[in-house]
């Protein structure tokens, strides 16, 4: 630095500081709503590198993939229509016609909806949107419309789309008929979501809502099971003409409506909650893992303080406490004891109606609702492959932490089984066998559960397969196959005596082994596949041999 200046840097230093730092200026109008939104999403897609042309082409591939997807399953649904027997003439004591199954179906579909949008929120900011703009001295009705319509909209398209296909493909009904189950099915949808966000507005608890939706989801084949014994019926799918139907438009605009005005009651903690399980939600279905999907709707809907306690006497030990505490976890899912009870009485409802009660109808029946009931039974396990604080605090092995872990799926399992092969017996006139071949079985869900929680997470860092939904690992199908693999081989006896119709002596004593293999395989902590053992093995040898 020279002397001039030094000089000048003293002269600068010693001059009296009279003048504000910040000069004054002249105050603008506060930016709208509306305008904030736009400048966001503006900054947003700046940054984000895509173009014109990219868009379109992402545009383009959903909508073929939804397309096709939408195709295949109405070819499948009315293969399967058409492969199914005739309803027969004589009605028996203890049936349920296939509309009815179909309404029923309905329904459980409307309480899934429900308390999804509870522990949705519907309406939710999350991320830099609640950080930004849940702080802006602005209306906040137009930073939420977006937010506000997407659930519903999204709940109208799939609801049309399910509901049509289960119309379509088991009902057989003619075109103008599917239409219109169509349209009301996307008017209901759209109506409960929104009247879910009127709740949210009002104040009402996002547990409340998630709690309703499942009760509705629990009663309905509840209702079923009664119906079926008091021999009550319908012909088809109940469908309003299509003057109630423009009745009901007006009527869903009208809430829509009440919903807007109503945003800005919304008490920014619960748009903080709301925005963040759904980002959390969104990020467990796009890197495909189910484990965090189950967390975040679980845990979005729990209780925040606990009017209760209990004193958990059955904790004696590290053993019985890790067993207590998996029973405490399935006890406050609500959830998931709602799931429980659903996927027992499934095949029971599969069993009565007289044009699913095949062998391959009630097989399938089985396997789809043992695996929803054992991912219900392994909240637990998962929960310990997050957070392994019991398991890295108590002083037990950890091949035997897995076997432990075992123990909740497996009662609740063999509940399950009771049940359910209960009513395979009945269809099959042989119940203590089928009861007795499906307590045989149990350890074998047990196992998957276990194996499926403590599954490793799919490797990011390789290489990479373009899909409908993204990119995802190679091997990624390999890692999603860890607990339903044990589901397929190890209950082949149950496989085959469903399709002979039969139990016997041969097929009990198989299963016990195969049960007995699956908590093994369970029960190690080695996380590779085979192959990638063998590969391991093989690079260890010739490392050896090196040296």
């Amino acid at each position: 630095m020279t002397d001039a200046s030094r000089a000048d840097e003293a002269d600068w230093l010693d001059e009296p500081d009279d003048e504000p730092a910040v000069q004054p200026f002249e105050l603008g109008e506060v930016p709208s709503a509306t305008s904030i939104r736009r400048f966001t999403a503006q900054a947003g897609n700046a940054r984000g590198g895509a173009s014109i042309g990219s868009l379109l082409g992402s545009v383009y591939y959903a909508g073929i993939s939804i397309a096709i997807s939408v195709g295949v399953a109405l070819g499948a649904a009315q293969s399967m229509r058409a492969s199914l027997p005739p309803a027969p003439e004589v009605d028996q004591p203890f049936s349920l016609s296939l509309a009815t199954l179909v309404v029923v179906v309905v329904v459980a579909l409307a309480g899934a909806l429900l308390s999804l949008a509870g522990r949705l929120g519907p309406v939710g900011a999350g991320g830099a949107e609640a950080a930004w703009w849940l702080g802006l001295p602005v209306d906040r009705r137009g930073l939420l419309r977006p937010a506000a319509r997407r659930l519903p909209l999204l709940a109208g398209f799939v609801g049309a789309v399910l509901v049509a296909l289960l119309d379509a493909g088991l009902l057989a009904d003619p075109g103008l008929r599917v239409a219109r189950v169509a349209a009301t099915s996307a008017v209901v949808a759209a109506g409960i979501v929104l009247l879910a966000a009127v709740g949210q507005s009002a104040g009402v608890s996002r547990r409340s809502t998630a709690l309703a939706g499942d009760v509705l989801l629990f009663l309905a084949p509840v209702a079923a099971v009664v119906l079926a014994q008091a021999g009550w019926s319908v012909d088809g799918l109940p469908v309003p003409p299509w003057w109630f139907l423009a009745v009901l438009v007006p009527v869903l605009a009208a809430l829509a409506v009440v919903v807007d005005r109503r945003l800005g009651r919304i008490p920014a903690r619960t748009l903080r909650e709301s925005g963040s399980v759904a980002t959390q939600a969104v990020g467990a279905v796009v890197s495909m893992d189910s484990r965090e999907l189950g967390r975040a709707l679980t845990d979005g809907a729990a209780a925040p303080v606990r009017r209760w306690t209990s004193r958990l006497v059955t904790a004696r030990g590290p053993a019985s406490a890790l067993v207590t505490a998996d029973l405490v976890v399935l006890r406050r899912s609500g959830r998931h004891v709602v799931q429980l009870v659903v996927a027992a009485l499934v095949p029971v409802l599969v069993s009565t109606v007289p044009e699913l009660a095949s062998p391959l109808g009630v097989l399938l029946s089985l396997l789809v609702a043992g695996y929803v009931a054992m991912s219900a039974t392994g909240e637990g396990a998962r929960r310990a492959e997050m957070a392994p604080i019991l398991d890295r605090l108590l002083p037990i092995e950890a091949r035997t932490v897995r076997r432990l872990r075992m123990v909740v799926p497996a009662a609740a399992m063999a509940v399950w089984s009771v049940v359910a092969f209960a009513a395979v017996g009945r269809w099959a006139s042989d119940v203590p066998g089928w009861i007795a071949l499906g307590l045989a079985s149990t350890p074998v869900w047990a196992a998957a559960a276990v194996r499926a929680s403590y599954r490793p997470a799919p490797n990011w860092a390789g290489a990479l397969v373009s899909t409908p939904m993204g990119a995802v690992p190679t091997g990624v199908a390999a890692v999603l196959a860890r607990g339903p693999d044990l589901v397929v081989l190890g209950l082949l006896p149950v496989w085959i005596a469903v399709l002979l119709r039969t139990v016997n002596p041969t097929l009990l004593y198989v299963q016990i082994v195969l049960s007995v293999i699956a908590v093994a395989i369970a029960s190690s902590i080695k996380t590779g596949s085979l192959m990638e053992r063998l590969l391991d093995a093989q690079e260890q040898e010739k490392a050896g041999s090196r040296r």
